[in-house]
């Protein structure tokens, strides 16, 4: 599967788990995608794209 929204690019962080006592490992941030149909030129297609792209109106969807 994509780890990238097709619209804005948004794709997996990478960072540091810190624990109580500061001992630190890596960790993984996802951003929430979701695989929609959207019109793109006309025609229906199916894109992977995050859900702010879709609150915010970004993306027409198709019927």
């Amino acid at each position: 599967m994509a780890k990238k929204c097709a619209i804005c690019g948004k794709g997996v962080q990478t960072g540091m788990q810190v624990s109580h006592s500061h001992i630190r490992t890596k960790r993984t941030w996802s951003p929430n995608l979701q695989r929609v149909r959207a019109v793109v030129n006309g025609t229906p297609t199916r894109l992977n794209v995050c859900t702010r792209c879709l609150r915010s109106g970004k993306v027409q969807r198709s019927v």
